[in-house]
């Protein structure tokens, strides 16, 4: 049976010419619609009518997520370019077409493509009636074909619902990371109420992850991009700041996200994400297969880390929400291994010695070990959130501020210096 194909390649030269080849028999291709735009095309590929789907990098608004689409429509794609444009190659693998033909190849060759293509994507073949079922992966990058993979390594730190000081957290990793050294990309992926840059005293209103995520959609973000699109705090620290309204969620999507994440790892070598509490996608399945995905860009930051912190409050309640939304974590993504963190550790909500209690009581109904603990340093946290500036800033001799830089040398792989390891065990055993 011949393979049935959509085309998208309007407005080429080339393209009734390619059409009338392909169709013939000896190929074993037939195109089954020639589609003039990226709407067509999708609606085309909902009906699965077609198995693969070949176009031109300069269909408009083609974007990394009506491939992400097209993937979940189990509709594979090659990608067709005027020879010797590598710039629109280049974006067309950044987008996630993974096959790319000079449009002037032998229509056997790309009939060869087509039927490679299909048989890559034979496994990721969904059923386009079942919401569940064709919701696009998330956390898949980019097509990494001619793209150095990034040496960075992804911080996600994620929590439940409360305030357990995931913000605190991520800002004092980030800020402490950088003064060891190391070249640091604190990212803010709060979908419902990022703060990093009121925390740290920037403008809300540049476009910071949003631009980045609109770039990426597109295509066309690039490190010289992400530089520009960052703040530079200080040095080895720049800062991508998050949403300037809740409202705005719709601007992130899960792909495009994760392909800024992508392109950050060839930025820094620690990249810092404060993500959203939320995990629940009943939201994505309640519509029809297009609906946005609040709570995707969390999962899709979640999967792609190298390491995820779960941030939980040192009292009762926080630590109820911490045991819940652990087990969900593990019904979501029951590849990702957390570490867990400790956060405001003090005496009084917990009776007798809070460390040992709290440690007991995660691991005998998480089954999991405590890996940090922050202690509570209210006066500094409220100093540097009223300045705008960071412990290191405003209370360089926090025991929350050294603590956090433990925690930062631990996860980037530096040794402290002495001086600062003294202190820290002179302060522990005070």
């Amino acid at each position: 049976m011949a393979l049935q194909v959509f085309t998208a390649v309007t407005g080429a030269a080339w393209e009734s010419e390619l059409v009338g080849a392909l169709d013939r028999a000896d190929h074993g291709v037939t195109v089954v619609r020639r589609c003039v735009d990226v709407a067509e095309l999708l609606a085309a590929a909902a009906t699965g009518t077609g198995q693969a789907a070949l176009l031109s990098a300069e269909l408009r608004r083609l974007d990394v997520d009506a491939v992400a689409r097209l993937d979940a429509a189990g509709v594979a794609v090659v990608g067709l370019v005027e020879p010797g444009d590598e710039r629109a190659a280049g974006r067309l693998r950044q987008l996630g077409v993974h096959i790319v033909l000079p449009a002037d190849a032998e229509p056997e060759v790309i009939a060869r493509a087509l039927r490679d293509a299909v048989a890559g994507g034979a496994s990721r073949t969904r059923d386009v009636a079942d919401p569940a079922a064709a919701l696009p992966r998330l956390g898949v990058p980019a097509d990494p074909v001619d793209r150095p993979a990034g040496r960075g390594r992804v911080v996600a730190v994620w929590g439940p619902t409360g305030a357990p000081g995931r913000t605190t957290v991520a800002v004092g990793l980030a800020d402490e990371t950088a003064r060891l050294g190391v070249s640091t990309l604190l990212l803010d992926a709060d979908v419902y109420g990022g703060v990093i840059a009121q925390v740290l005293g920037l403008l809300d209103e540049s476009p910071g992850i949003a631009g980045a995520a609109r770039q990426a959609s597109a295509g066309s973000l690039d490190g010289d991009a992400l530089v520009r699109l960052a703040w530079a705090v200080r040095p080895q620290l720049r800062v991508l700041t998050g949403l300037a309204r809740a409202d705005r969620w719709p601007e992130l999507r899960p792909r495009a996200v994760t392909a800024v994440l992508e392109e950050a790892r060839r930025l820094a070598d620690v990249i810092v994400v404060d993500c959203s509490f939320s995990l629940e996608d009943d939201e994505e399945l309640s519509f029809d297969t297009a609906a946005p995905r609040r709570n995707g860009v969390t999962l899709a930051v979640l999967e792609a880390a190298d390491t995820v912190l779960c941030v939980t409050g040192a009292d009762p309640v926080a630590l109820q929400r911490s045991i819940r939304g652990l087990d969900d974590l593990r019904d979501a993504l029951p590849d990702v291994d957390p570490l867990v963190v400790v956060n405001q550790v003090r005496p009084g909500p917990v009776p007798g010695d809070p460390r040992r209690e709290i440690a007991e009581a995660l691991e005998r109904f998480t089954g999991r070990e405590v890996r940090f603990f922050l202690p509570a340093d209210r006066r500094a946290t409220d100093a540097a959130l009223a300045s705008g500036r960071t412990l290191a800033e405003v209370a360089a001799s926090s025991p929350l501020r050294a603590e956090l830089r433990a925690m930062a040398a631990t996860l980037a792989g530096v040794a402290m210096p002495a001086v600062q390891r003294r202190g820290r065990r002179m302060r522990r055993a005070g």
